[in-house]
């Protein structure tokens, strides 16, 4: 009986060890797949939102990233659709679109995250429409020719999960940030 007793007790313990080290790696793994998610869709999201922005790209494309709610308000995106962007004169070829994002914990059950990145575009290739140089080069000067700098800034970012596909459902600048 005593041997009997060993031996449950021993496979019982082994069990609750090889148990506990899969549920850990089942929570590593859920972890870093729903953290890769975020990462893409903050990165892509982001990049794509400033080139509609910039560049007057189709912004059908910003409803695989952003929830239509946040679309229908935000204030920059309005404008550049309404013709008041900043970069409405300019032909924007290319920019460099960096991202910086903070440190984030979430459960694998999560269906909402929130995160801190830092925004920035250094560079912005792009020159006056042939049309509006003149005009600008003699209200604004010779550095009128090329685009306005981004507004770097520090967002708080609010994620949802639905359908399993994380969505950035507001964006709040906590501070702008200056080169």
């Amino acid at each position: 009986m005593k041997y009997l007793r060993r031996f449950i007790w021993y496979v019982a313990t082994r069990l609750l060890v090889i148990t506990l080290i899969a549920g850990l790696m089942v929570m590593v793994f859920y972890y870093a797949m729903n953290l890769a998610n975020i990462q893409v869709v903050l990165k892509d999201g982001m990049a794509r939102r400033a080139q509609v922005i910039m560049m007057d790209e189709d912004a059908a494309e910003l409803s695989k990233y952003f929830q239509t709610a946040f679309l229908e308000r935000d204030a920059a995106l309005i404008a550049s659709q309404q013709g008041q962007s900043p970069y409405e004169d300019y032909t924007i070829r290319g920019i460099d679109h960096r991202l910086e994002m903070g440190f984030v914990w979430l459960w694998p059950w999560d269906e909402t995250v929130r995160v801190d990145i830092i925004e920035r575009i250094p560079r912005i290739d792009g020159r006056i429409k042939g049309s509006k140089a003149e005009e600008a080069v003699a209200q604004r000067g010779e550095s009128a020719i090329y685009p306005p700098s981004w507004q770097s800034g520090r967002y708080r970012a609010v994620l949802v999960k639905e359908n399993g596909q994380w969505f950035i459902r507001s964006l709040n600048l906590l501070e702008t940030l200056s080169e």
